[in-house]
Protein backbone atom coordinates (compact mmCIF):
# COMPACT_ATOMS: atom_id res chain seq x y z
CA UNK A 1 0.00 0.00 0.00
CA UNK A 2 1.23 3.49 -1.45
CA UNK A 3 0.54 6.12 1.76
CA UNK A 4 0.48 9.67 1.04
CA UNK A 5 0.35 12.32 3.14
CA UNK A 6 -1.86 14.88 1.63
CA UNK A 7 -4.71 17.40 2.72
CA UNK A 8 -8.23 16.39 3.14
CA UNK A 9 -10.97 19.56 3.33
CA UNK A 10 -13.47 20.07 5.50
CA UNK A 11 -15.12 23.70 6.57
CA UNK A 12 -18.09 25.54 5.04
CA UNK A 13 -18.73 26.64 1.35
CA UNK A 14 -16.15 29.15 0.59
CA UNK A 15 -14.38 29.21 4.00
CA UNK A 16 -11.60 25.94 3.45
CA UNK A 17 -10.02 24.26 6.34
CA UNK A 18 -7.71 21.74 5.51
CA UNK A 19 -6.36 18.23 7.71
CA UNK A 20 -3.43 17.38 6.78
CA UNK A 21 -3.61 13.40 6.55
CA UNK A 22 -1.71 9.74 5.99
CA UNK A 23 -4.07 8.06 2.95
CA UNK A 24 -3.83 5.09 1.14
CA UNK A 25 -2.97 7.05 -2.85
CA UNK A 26 -5.97 5.27 -4.16
CA UNK A 27 -8.74 6.73 -1.77
CA UNK A 28 -10.22 9.71 -2.64
CA UNK A 29 -9.18 13.20 -1.73
CA UNK A 30 -11.56 13.63 1.06
CA UNK A 31 -12.29 9.70 1.60
CA UNK A 32 -10.99 7.21 3.78
CA UNK A 33 -7.30 8.06 6.07
CA UNK A 34 -5.05 6.40 7.97
CA UNK A 35 -4.25 9.38 10.53
CA UNK A 36 -4.83 12.57 11.20
CA UNK A 37 -1.85 14.29 11.85
CA UNK A 38 -2.69 17.79 11.91
CA UNK A 39 -4.50 20.68 10.09
CA UNK A 40 -4.14 23.64 8.27
CA UNK A 41 -6.46 27.22 8.36
CA UNK A 42 -5.00 29.26 5.22
CA UNK A 43 -8.18 31.58 5.73
CA UNK A 44 -6.59 33.39 9.12
CA UNK A 45 -4.10 35.65 8.86
CA UNK A 46 -1.30 34.32 9.05
CA UNK A 47 -1.97 30.98 8.17
CA UNK A 48 -2.26 28.33 11.24
CA UNK A 49 -0.66 25.41 10.84
CA UNK A 50 -0.89 22.94 13.57
CA UNK A 51 1.38 19.50 12.79
CA UNK A 52 2.30 16.36 14.87
CA UNK A 53 5.63 16.38 14.03
CA UNK A 54 6.31 13.20 15.98
CA UNK A 55 3.82 11.09 13.65
CA UNK A 56 4.56 13.09 10.88
CA UNK A 57 8.22 12.05 11.10
CA UNK A 58 7.04 8.57 11.82
CA UNK A 59 5.43 8.43 8.32
CA UNK A 60 8.22 9.96 6.29
CA UNK A 61 10.41 7.25 7.69
CA UNK A 62 7.80 4.56 6.94
CA UNK A 63 8.21 5.94 3.40
CA UNK A 64 5.50 7.83 3.10
CA UNK A 65 5.50 10.62 0.21
CA UNK A 66 4.01 14.24 0.80
CA UNK A 67 2.30 16.40 -1.58
CA UNK A 68 3.95 19.49 -2.83
CA UNK A 69 1.93 21.85 -0.29
CA UNK A 70 2.52 18.94 2.79
CA UNK A 71 5.95 19.25 2.27
CA UNK A 72 5.80 23.08 2.28
CA UNK A 73 3.42 22.79 5.44
CA UNK A 74 5.76 20.24 7.14
CA UNK A 75 8.64 22.57 6.29
CA UNK A 76 7.24 25.46 7.96
CA UNK A 77 6.13 23.39 11.19
CA UNK A 78 9.68 21.86 11.49
CA UNK A 79 8.95 18.18 10.78
CA UNK A 80 11.31 17.76 7.28
CA UNK A 81 14.43 19.08 9.22
CA UNK A 82 13.59 16.53 12.25
CA UNK A 83 13.35 13.95 9.92
CA UNK A 84 15.94 14.59 7.89
CA UNK A 85 18.72 15.14 11.15
CA UNK A 86 16.88 12.92 13.45
CA UNK A 87 16.88 15.20 15.99
CA UNK A 88 13.67 17.37 17.47
CA UNK A 89 14.27 21.22 16.58
CA UNK A 90 14.12 23.21 19.56
CA UNK A 91 11.25 24.73 20.90
CA UNK A 92 10.34 27.47 23.13
CA UNK A 93 11.87 26.99 26.65
CA UNK A 94 8.47 26.52 28.95
CA UNK A 95 7.54 29.07 31.49
CA UNK A 96 9.23 28.13 35.48
CA UNK A 97 5.93 27.97 37.49
CA UNK A 98 7.17 30.51 40.27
Amino acid sequence: MAVKLRLMRIGKKKQPVYRVVAADSRSPRDGRFIEILGTYEPRIEPSRVLIDNDRAVHWLSEGAQPTDTVTRLLTQSGAIEQWKTGVKPLAAAPAADQ
